[in-house]
């Protein structure tokens, strides 16, 4: 059996790794979007045939584990594609989100492109993709196992990091023997506000694990609410400025909201106008409501109780272009919550140009942001950057809550992965990170007695 490593090597996005057995089956483990700067060829470009591949396994619906699915299937792919039914439910409304931003950012990078001599874009995919994508999905449960064919077995448990993230966990009958792998996909928090807890998963060999945060530990919990209090009262009520929060539409967006919510319902959130400025998020959030059978037993009494964890006084919920393009005109403090988590698509990145040579204004990042995106330029403390190939000073202030990441930190994640005998894990690959904090956590890995922790390069074909 061999393990290819599509995307997610030694980075963060484009989660993408291709397993073929020794009888040739070939199965694909998600299809993400590199998200960030040049990366237009990692996208237009498979280095493998989307038309071989007999499966899809997806952890979860966000678009660096999500975003080439229809791309997958433009270009051949014919087989079914595994997934929770909460993951097909955020699929059905963010894939086509993508495509539309992909068709609206695209004129406006080729028009650019044009300008300047330089060949042109194909679009990656029309919805007319998604909608074939979509139909090639199956659900399946949490822990109720299925076969791919006659040779692989897979089951789904709760990895609680996205509404119905999941980690893959496949058994391989051989002729060389059995073989037991686990994709560990995006590991959440133990206390996720909204989520319930991460499950353990059956022994493994093989654990493909993520390591976006293995080099790092989260704020403490206790703290989230009154630092995201404070930010508000020095931006809105001191400065008299706007706070905007890039954050990802479907959950980061609800953590957000349910916080607000919380403090609005303990009278301690100030009067002003609290704009959710997606129509993604707008739909994400009927989703969640939705699938409320994801939610953790604290989040449930709360609605209980307050009626619903993600509206109150003031808070708006914004779809129309045009109402979107009035909060930049409106005078006077506001919180402008907007999707991509890392400001590089989306109507934030309209909210950032707007607003960030004011130093009244706050920009607050609330996830993990790529290096090469906007927000991870931001967060760097880049002086200027460049938004829709335009420069700007960045004079607003840049504040970051890592206490409402979506990810585990690494002591998280190594409670995550304590449920396997690590004597018994023959080997470890690390994967969706980048390669500074992935030597960090595989010294946590081996210190925790997993012996063998390899960091797979991008393309790289291992045997097991």
């Amino acid at each position: 059996m061999q393990i290819q490593f599509m995307g997610a090597a030694r980075t963060v996005t484009g989660s993408k790794h291709l397993i073929t057995t020794e009888q040739g089956t070939k199965i694909l483990l998600d299809c993400g979007l590199f998200q960030g700067i040049e990366t237009d060829e990692l996208n237009q470009n498979f280095h493998f045939n989307p038309a071989e591949v007999d499966y899809m396994v997806l952890s979860h619906a966000h678009i660096d584990h999500t975003g080439l699915i229809p791309r997958l299937v433009r270009q051949g792919f014919t087989g079914p594609i595994y997934c929770t039914p909460a993951t097909a439910d955020l699929c059905n409304i963010m894939l086509l989100d993508s495509a539309h931003i992909q068709e609206t950012d695209l004129k406006r990078v080729n028009e650019r492109r044009e300008r300047q001599g330089r060949p042109l874009i194909e679009i990656l995919y029309e919805a007319a993709d998604v909608e074939q994508a979509l139909k090639q999905m199956k659900t399946v449960r949490y822990n109720q196992p299925f076969w791919l064919n006659d040779e692989v077995e897979a089951r789904f448990t709760d990895a609680a990091h996205l509404l119905g993230s999941a980690a893959i966990s496949l058994t391989i009958n051989e002729p060389s023997g059995t073989k037991r792998l686990t994709f560990t996909g995006d590991i959440g928090r133990p206390n996720d506000k909204i989520l319930r807890m991460f499950e353990p998963f059956p022994q493994a060999d093989y654990i493909i694990c993520e390591s976006t945060y293995g080099a790092k530990l989260h704020e403490p919990e206790p703290d989230m609410k009154r630092h995201l209090l404070e930010i508000v009262e020095e931006t809105c009520v001191k400065n008299g400025g706007k706070l905007l929060i890039p954050a990802f539409a479907v959950d980061r967006t609800q953590e957000v909201v349910y916080a607000l919510d919380q403090l609005a319902s303990e009278g301690r959130l100030p009067v002003l106008p609290v704009y959710v400025d997606s129509p993604l998020s707008v739909k994400a959030t009927r989703v969640m409501q939705d699938n409320e059978d994801c939610f953790n037993p604290d989040i449930l009494a709360y609605i209980h109780k307050d009626g619903d964890a993600f509206d109150f006084p003031n808070l708006h919920y914004v779809s129309d272009v045009a109402d979107s393009k009035a909060i930049n005109t409106r005078p006077g403090p506001c919180i402008i919550i907007s999707s991509s988590g890392m400001a590089e698509a989306g109507r934030i990145k309209h909210h950032i140009k707007n607003n960030i040579e004011d130093p009244h204004n706050t920009i607050l990042l609330v996830g993990y942001a790529s290096p090469s995106s906007l927000g991870g330029a931001l967060k760097r403390g880049d002086e200027q950057v460049k938004i829709f190939g335009e420069t700007f000073d960045v004079r607003a202030r840049v504040a970051v809550m890592d206490s409402f990441s979506a990810h585990g930190d690494y002591q998280e994640m190594l409670q995550f992965l304590s449920c396997q005998d690590a004597t018994k894990v023959k080997t470890v690959f690390l994967v969706h990170g980048e390669l500074e904090k992935q030597q960090i956590w595989q010294g946590h890995l081996q210190g925790a007695g997993f012996q063998h922790v390899e960091i797979p390069d991008m393309y790289e074909s291992v045997t097991l």
